[in-house]
């Protein structure tokens, strides 16, 4: 039996793999008893991790959010995932995140064991933003973190809304029921229903200011044109930015946050879905160029549509299988 710190580790590794775990699988994990499972899940709740028991014929246990944020257990790969995404962050103009970023890459730097903090070190990552047409427009984080969470709860949203400036206004707060979370070249954008105004809006999330408290929750609308990625387009469309200006368009949903992919996307539409999902619509001039670009967020891809973009995919995929196999360019038939 492994020594009682070297298993309460192995135990909290488990239980953020997954949602949640039988006291028998977990026993038969760590090579201990149900017992002594039920012993060290008592320990980690001491330690100040929320560890719900779920009901069971074996019973079970779940790793739950808490009021505080306890130590978390990463493996050397996500780790240096973990840092690679915080420079991303901290050397990104514009995004109003650099400088908690940079807090938090210290922070995790100075606990990292010398095998990992070499490899770190080595490795520095500057964010170069693309030329677009306007710059980037910071966005408190606080805010987007209110403004996603009403739209999750679907629950009436209060806010004072500034001038293009960022200054105060005479106008009365605004009421309305947010539907979306979206950004589009460099801007974060909440789209949803303005009950003061009895129709649909874009309201761009540098210029609101929530109050409290917000109001109660409501039953969702259609959007026009059926989603989101076809109002925003609509919306934007002649403003010399949109998406309406490529030939070939497709929506995909990647396993990565919206922040992120957000970071790298200035011609597109990115829609938060959930805390690692989102959901993207780019252009191009070819299915192709399309499904190439898709490709380069490094991400499980579903193709949403249209069938295009999938038989894109299909054709690259035939094209590297060709490469990886050192076959390289194919021969035009004599």
């Amino acid at each position: 039996m492994p020594k009682t710190s070297a298993r309460l580790l192995a135990l909290l590794s488990l239980l953020q793999t997954r949602r949640d775990w039988s006291g028998t699988v977990l026993a038969d994990r760590l090579d201990v008893s149900l017992r002594t499972v039920r012993r060290d899940v008592d320990r980690l709740r001491e330690l100040g991790y929320p560890i719900a028991a779920v009901k069971g014929p074996d019973g079970g246990y779940r790793l739950g959010a808490g009021t505080e944020l306890p130590p978390l257990l990463f493996d050397d790969e996500q780790a240096v995932a973990l840092t690679v995404a915080l420079q991303v962050a901290a050397t990104t103009p514009g995004n109003g995140l650099a400088e908690p970023a940079e807090r938090a890459l210290n922070a995790i730097r100075r606990i990292m064991p010398s095998r990992l903090r070499h490899r770190v070190d080595a490795l520095r990552v500057t964010a170069v933003e693309p030329p677009v047409t306007r710059p980037a427009t910071p966005v408190d984080g606080d805010v987007l973190l209110t403004v996603s969470a009403a739209v999750h709860a679907r629950e009436i949203l209060r806010f004072d809304y500034g001038g293009y400036g960022g200054e105060a206004t005479d106008e009365p707060p605004r009421r309305v029921e947010p539907h979306h979370v979206v950004t589009w070249n460099g801007r974060w954008y909440l789209v949803a229903w303005d009950l003061g105004r009895d129709g649909w809006r874009t309201f761009r999330v540098d210029r609101i200011t929530p109050r409290t408290p917000g109001g109660p929750r409501f039953a969702p609308r259609v959007l026009p044109g059926g989603d989101v990625a076809t109002f925003v387009t609509g919306t934007f469309r002649g403003s010399g930015d949109g998406l309406g200006d490529w030939p070939c368009q497709g929506t995909v949903i990647l396993d990565l946050p919206a922040a992120t992919v957000a970071l790298y996307t200035r011609d597109g539409l990115v829609e938060e879905i959930g805390p690692h999902r989102c959901r993207l619509t780019l252009g191009s001039w070819s299915w192709t160029g399309l499904a190439a670009a898709v490709a380069r967020y490094d991400a499980d891809i579903e193709v949403i549509g249209p069938g295009e973009l999938t038989e894109a995919f299909e054709h690259l995929s035939r094209r590297f299988a060709r490469t990886a196999a050192g076959h390289g360019i194919t021969p035009p038939p004599s």
